[in-house]
């Protein structure tokens, strides 16, 4: 590495290290829980001494980039501290090759780098946000909604073959189960006090989920008059949520994705792939002609 490139390299750390800094500031100004407010504000001096590290080293004043500022904001309006956080510091692990090309050349930087990994991880460990509590609700009523209603669109589809039928019968039985589904969660938080759940706010996570799930997939059915355009967009709407969702997940709870995403998909797709026969058969064992 020649000292250009090496100076441009560290270049582009320090200008992570002060947008970084500016990131946490600004998101400490949307928080209102105190705790986490001091959080981030420590955060962000720890993201100015390492900016003042990198600058020592390259001679150079850098301005922050301003887009990324503006786009990690918004990500944590709309969904969450944690997450929002979490996917940001995911980001510099792509850096660790850079890093590792540096340590010949950069005095104590494994040191820094180390105490900012350790220091940063404790710091978030500590973020308190009550949405996570209710990740496992989410969970319940999204997972409850796809595989029952997904399979049982597939049915009626096959089976009724109109689709304002299949879109009033659809969201008819979604919205049941979405307050059966509520019912049941606000019955389990009740009666599991430990987890610290409000047996209220898990009902409305749980209902709110499935509700959103229902809404998504029914709604091919309200557009198109094509059945199996309306079919292959349930598959694919479906697909969309489990992403998504999964995404999220994952990144806010530090779990593998693609072993759940591929987990939740396979049980969805199985059980629609199931009623897909079921409907057809059912089709044809009654006559039934709509």
């Amino acid at each position: 590495m020649n000292d250009t490139e090496l100076k441009q390299r560290i270049i582009g750390i320090q200008r992570s290290e002060i947008t970084e800094h500016f990131i946490y500031k600004r998101l400490a100004k949307l928080i209102k829980e105190k705790n986490n407010q001091e959080l981030l504000l420590k955060i962000a001096v720890d993201e100015l001494k390492h900016y003042e590290f990198w600058k020592g080293l390259s001679g150079e004043t850098v301005l922050p980039n301003k887009i990324k500022i503006i786009f990690y904001t918004l990500i944590v309006r709309m969904f969450g501290l944690t997450f929002g956080v979490k996917l940001m510091e995911s980001g510099e692990g792509k850096a660790q090759d850079v890093y590792n090309k540096l340590r010949p050349v950069v005095p104590n930087i494994d040191e820094v780098i180390q105490d900012e990994k350790r220091h940063e991880e404790e710091l978030l460990g500590l973020i308190d946000e009550e949405r996570l509590k209710y990740v496992s609700s989410m969970v319940l009523g999204l997972n409850d909604a796809l595989v029952e209603l997904t399979g049982a669109l597939v049915g009626f589809t096959l089976a009724l073959q109109k689709t304002m039928l299949v879109a009033v019968v659809g969201l008819i039985t979604g919205i049941a189960a979405a307050m059966s589904m509520a019912a049941s969660a606000y019955l389990s938080a009740k009666h599991e006090e430990t987890d610290g759940k409000n047996p209220v706010k898990a009902s409305i996570y749980t209902g709110v989920a499935y509700i959103f799930t229902v809404i998504i997939l029914v709604l091919p059915y309200f557009i198109f008059s094509n059945i199996f355009i309306c079919l292959s967009l349930v598959i694919i709407n479906a697909l969309i949520i489990i992403f998504l969702f999964t995404f999220y997940t994952s990144v806010a709870k530090d779990l593998s994705f693609k072993k759940r995403f591929l987990e939740m998909a396979g049980i969805s797709l199985g059980i629609a792939a199931i009623n897909y026969v079921i409907g057809l058969g059912v089709r044809k064992l009654f006559g039934i002609v709509v």
